[in-house]
């Protein structure tokens, strides 16, 4: 996480990552964003430039289900949703088709820089 705040010229804070179940990713989607669904990764940003600080919440059940739909390992999901969430705090945005493009390749990027899990 360092080494990802680093490459896009922030300095790392405190980042949590906490891991969640269904129900529990669920609440937090409702509660804070409003959307009534289960989620992969949900990030909430205290970062002040250039300073990068957050809390990652990732949902399990949701990363295990998108690891067997897209033929990926666990492993390699789970780190994809964890630098997407970093890429959040690092102040990208995925609102746009441009911009969950523009993260995706970051992703992309990231796994193939850290992991042996490329695409």
């Amino acid at each position: 996480m360092q080494k990802i705040a680093l490459l896009e010229g922030k300095n790392l804070g405190d980042v949590n990552i906490v891991f969640c179940d269904n129900p529990y990713i669920y609440r937090l989607n409702v509660e804070y964003l409003k959307h009534f669904y289960t989620t992969d990764v949900i990030t909430f940003d205290y970062s002040s430039y250039p300073v990068v600080a957050g809390d990652i919440f990732i949902g399990v059940d949701v990363v295990r289900a998108n690891a067997r739909r897209f033929s990926v390992t666990f492993q390699a999901e789970l780190l994809r949703v964890i630098f997407h969430g970093m890429l959040h705090l690092c102040g990208y945005k995925d609102k746009s088709k441009a911009q969950r493009l523009q993260m995706r390749r970051k992703e992309d990027y990231y796994l193939k820089l850290f992991t042996d899990y490329a695409d």
